[in-house]
């Protein structure tokens, strides 16, 4: 039974034989490093790259579900890419609109 799943995968149009398979797995690394980024403090955050990163991330998403064959791994990839942009969109977000009254409050007690 595992070997017919595997030959199926295998075999399959988006398969470890075509790119549809290669190019989505190697783009795991840009969602990976978005995660790694994760303890970058807000500032160094770049702001037109992550929503570069989220506007990819949703527009791939949609067109993997319809493409033929539907591509799984295309569209888990993109969700993650969507996700983390979408996180430390709102870090930056939260960094820049919330946090700055806070600061120059402090800075006026002193």
């Amino acid at each position: 039974m595992a070997t017919s799943r595997l030959q199926a995968l295998w075999n399959h149009p988006a398969g470890p034989k075509t790119i549809h398979f290669w190019a989505p797995t190697f783009k795991w690394g840009i969602s990976i490093a978005n995660i790694a980024d994760f303890s970058k403090p807000p500032e160094k955050i770049s702001l037109p790259q992550q929503i570069a990163v989220t506007a990819t991330g949703l527009i791939w998403s949609r067109y993997s579900l319809v493409i033929t064959p539907k591509n799984f791994n295309l569209f888990s990839v993109n969700v993650a890419m969507a996700g983390t942009g979408i996180y430390q969109l709102s870090r930056k977000i939260r960094h820049e609109y919330f946090s700055e009254p806070v600061a120059e409050a402090e800075a006026a007690k002193e």
